[in-house]
């Protein structure tokens, strides 16, 4: 690009400033009606990791063994047993009000008061049977013993009925699609329907009510979700503050905040536009857009003063602002929007639409702080007087800069470097302790006094059961249930899971199998084996139907449903890694083994996903910013400078959700790019200034000092007014929000540090290897 081209560049725009102000007004009006119809929009389908193995046998039996989007209803009697009429008739309305439920699979509802929950027993003349809870039941003694027995029988003691007879489960499954609209379940207004018609009207004198699922997990993200606008709130008056303080002009605040509240909404508004709602865990996105909006806004607010304080009138300051930062600009928010877009490299539908609104919004600050916010700060009534206020204020941190330039010389650079090398090797080791996935057994976007984990943990503790299933799909031949070798190597590794630690129990057809045949012998205990003769393989099948989930019509797939105790990385890490290694030690001619369906065989795949990305995706993500730099600032010396401090943060980061317990995941995935965001911009407008001043006789330190004079008030202040902003989410009621507070406040103030202190000192060692020259006709002036 010729150097030229800039400063014609900018007085065409300037010559045309109010059309182009009017265009943007115009443009701003139609997004915020567009933005207006924006909806939280959260989908279990769009966290499925798409490509996964995983996800193949999840979608090709998801409709015969059910999904991994289950809900479960705990009732606790507070009388201490369900045995009783009362508790008896609460469960029988709670269970028929869950068929109602929007988007419940009725077919897939189960309690002791559902017709596929039944009971078989050995009689005189044979085998007997029926539902647990029979048609004819009535609440008197003796049904009500009928009932403690038919349970015992049933084989749902501390599945469907707790061990002690205390608390009662209602287990159902969402539909993938709504028949009727082919819509999917809005998870929302399934977790409205679950607070109003079962919490709502069952919990009280008689049960306690206790609800898991996801739905019920966004839901309640949601509602939480509601305090970010309240932080943001105060975030917002934090930064009006300090930039009111930096810039000494209520005009200039309320400009450069209005332009990065516009930004928000043309981002929200094209998202709307593009088809794309926001999902709760990805609600902080559009801080995150404000929070480098604003960064950017600085850097113009301090340029105008720079040039005020000179005698330059608010129009000559604001199109000198304009031919200075705007490729440095661009090319720091180029290098933001395609770091973003690396993390589509997880094949995540959230993820993606996630990366796909942070690039988008890279991309309109572009246009908002770039080109717009200079030409309404060059209609701001900043006259003379501005300027000779502004003028007394330049040189006031001399001292401070004079201080932070020796790091450009070997006296402050060696002894600097060191430093970030000692630091660096140990935030490596602690960052080895990051886990992909989840640290804790409930959700670790809620607090652990939050109700939904307190039911997560009730229900943990009461059932052999659980939300947290994975299921291993046992293929074999048509009628497999009746040959010897399939069943019998389905049952030893169910037996081989069952002993794994982190598995609560497990189900399977051989297990019941040997129940039946069992039964077929007076109930001996010694008979419970699987037969090798085929006819006695099909006498104890035979009574276990579809409906059980344990088999498909012809027998030829046959799941393996293993309750884990939790959800954490390492359980389901263990799990998986004892099914494939029991895969590969034990070879089947007759039978495959295929993970995983269920809640935690999604996690564990979407855990896979990240953890292989995440290596090629910060490649890619320091790829783009190396390239970026080297257009630039054609040399390689620079891209160093830039690229170690944002090294080094990054390895803090990671060190940092170690110490904290915070899994890398879908949720906290923003917060990594943004690190290299921030610090990309820092050191792109840091260098681009330093090569203005490279030259001219002057030494390194000295080029340093004037780049300081001119953007180190700057850097420090966008850095302390984020971290400031982002400080106040720590009191969140929402953990997400506060953890995420916790890291952007330390990335925003380590980038900081790291652009001011560590650079130079890279910078100054570099050039006294190899000086650095200035470079011409690319950065511009």
């Amino acid at each position: 690009m010729k150097q030229a081209f800039i400063p014609r560049l900018g007085e065409a725009l300037f010559a045309y400033r109010r059309a182009v102000l009017i265009l943007f007004a115009l443009l701003t009006l139609g997004l915020g009606f567009e933005a207006s119809k924006l909806k939280i929009d959260a989908s279990f389908d769009k966290t499925l990791p798409e490509s996964h193995p995983y996800m193949a046998t999840f979608k090709q039996y998801q409709a015969q063994f059910g999904g991994a989007n289950r809900i479960l209803i705990a009732l606790h009697s507070k009388s201490g047993s369900i045995l009783t009429p009362e508790f008896l008739d609460v469960l029988k309305k709670a269970t028929e009000e869950t068929y109602f439920i929007p988007g419940v699979d009725r077919s897939r509802v189960t309690s002791i008061f559902t017709p596929n929950v039944r009971f078989i027993e050995i009689v005189r003349d044979g085998f007997a049977g029926g539902n647990v809870v029979s048609g004819t039941f009535k609440p008197t003694p003796e049904g009500i013993e009928e009932v403690r027995k038919n349970i015992l029988k049933s084989g749902q003691l501390g599945r469907l009925v707790s061990a002690d007879f205390s608390s009662a489960m209602i287990s159902a499954e969402l539909v993938q699609r709504d028949p009727a609209t082919g819509e999917m379940p809005d998870v929302f207004k399934v977790a409205a329907a679950l607070e109003k018609n079962l919490r709502g009207k069952y919990d009280g004198p008689i049960a306690d009510v206790h609800i898991l699922g996801f739905p019920k997990v966004m839901g309640d993200i949601a509602d939480a979700a509601g305090g970010v606008l309240k932080f943001f709130g105060l975030a917002f008056l934090i930064t009006a503050g300090i930039v009111t303080f930096y810039g000494r002009s209520l005009a200039l605040t309320v400009t450069l905040l209005g332009v990065s509240v516009v930004t928000v909404i043309w981002q929200l508004g094209l998202l709307v536009l593009f088809g794309f709602g926001i999902d709760p865990l990805s609600i902080l996105v559009p801080f995150l857009v404000f929070a480098i909006a604003i960064s950017h806004g600085v850097q113009n607010i301090g340029t105008l003063t720079q040039e005020m304080a000179k005698g330059h009138d608010v129009k000559a300051a604001s199109l000198a602002g304009f031919n200075r930062l705007l490729i440095p600009g661009v090319g720091a928010l180029v290098a933001d929007a395609l770091g973003f877009l690396t993390i589509t490299l997880i094949d995540v539908p959230s993820i993606r639409e996630l990366s796909v609104a942070a690039s988008l919004g890279m991309v309109l600050i572009i246009a908002t702080h770039l080109f717009v916010l200079p030409l309404l700060m060059s209609l701001l009534p900043l006259g003379p007087e501005y300027s000779q206020r502004m003028a007394k204020t330049y040189g006031r941190l001399d001292g401070l800069w004079r201080a932070i330039a020796v790091l450009a010389t070997p006296k402050g650079a060696i002894p600097a470097v060191a430093i970030a090398v000692v630091v660096f090797g140990f935030a490596s080791v602690e960052a080895k302790h990051r886990a992909v996935g989840d640290l804790d057994a409930g959700v670790p976007e809620l607090w652990s006094d939050s109700r939904y984990n307190k039911d997560a943990a009730f229900i943990t503790k009461t059932f052999a059961i659980g939300v947290d299933i994975i299921q291993v799909i046992a293929e074999g031949p048509k009628n497999g249930c009746v040959d010897h070798d399939v069943v019998e190597a389905i049952d030893r590794f169910d037996y081989h899971m069952r002993n794994v630690a982190g598995v609560r129990s497990t189900l399977s057809l051989p297990t019941a199998m040997k129940i039946v045949n069992a039964g077929w012998n007076e109930g001996n205990p010694k008979w419970r084996e699987l037969p090798r003769d085929s006819r006695v393989l099909v006498r104890a099948s035979a009574p276990i139907e579809t409906s059980t989930g344990l088999l498909n019509d012809d027998c030829s797939a046959m799941p393996i449903i293993m309750f884990t105790v939790d959800h954490k990385a390492e359980t389901i890490d263990r799990v998986t890694n004892a099914a494939e290694a029991w895969f590969k030690a034990h070879p089947s001619p007759k039978v495959t083994f295929r993970l995983a369906t269920g809640n935690v065989g999604v996690m564990a795949a979407t855990n896979q996903t990240v953890r292989a990305a995440e290596t090629p995706m910060l490649l890619y993500v320091y790829g783009v910013v190396l390239l970026s730099c080297l257009v630039m600032f054609r040399g390689l010396a620079p891209c160093v400078c830039v690229i170690v401090p944002l090294v080094l943060v990054s390895v803090l980061t990671d060190a940092i959700m170690a110490l904290l317990g915070i899994g890398l995941k879908t949720s906290t995935l923003p917060v990594a790019a943004l690190g290299v965001g921030i610090g990309v911009d820092y050191g792109m407008y840091m260098f681009s200034r330093l090569n203005s001043h490279l030259g001219g006789g002057r030494s390194f330190a000295e080029a340093y000092l004037q780049t300081l004079r001119e953007t180190g008030s700057s850097i420090l202040l966008t850095g302390l007014t984020l971290a400031a902003g982002t400080c106040t989410w720590i009191l969140s009621g929402l953990r997400f929000q506060a953890d995420m507070g916790l890291l952007l406040t330390f990335v925003f103030v380590a980038n900081m540090l790291g652009a001011v202190l560590l650079s130079p000192a890279i910078a100054g060692l570099i050039d006294r290897v190899r000086p650095f020259h200035k470079v011409e006709g690319v950065i511009g002036h």
